[in-house]
């Protein structure tokens, strides 16, 4: 689909970039304990067919692409709560620049 992302690239996405937040933030005086990550998207869903079938969810702009009809597509939002596997028992502290018109 074009103009959309697959949800699986997305998390990806969004785990490296928390990643690098960790690291940037490792020798700061000031970080910040990471609590769930809250992300409402939009995604249409895809099926395939014949033996090997499987679904895969793309995550569109609203507005975006004009194949995917409101029908097709469902808002749904995910809570993740991230944990660092050398950390288990903690919360992962993070930590960055501001970006210009970020929440």
């Amino acid at each position: 689909m074009e103009g959309s992302v697959e949800l699986a690239v997305l998390i990806k996405q969004l785990r490296l970039e928390l990643t690098e937040a960790m690291r940037a933030g490792a020798d700061e005086d000031l970080r910040f304990e990471l609590g769930p990550v809250e992300v409402e998207l939009s995604v249409a869903m895809e099926r395939s067919g014949g033996p090997n079938a499987k679904v895969r969810f793309w995550v569109v702009e609203v507005g975006g692409d004009a194949r995917v009809s409101s029908a097709s597509t469902q808002r749904i939002k995910l809570i993740l709560d991230p944990r660092d596997t050398r950390q288990p028992d903690r919360k992962p502290m993070i930590a960055g620049r501001s970006v210009p018109n970020e929440r």
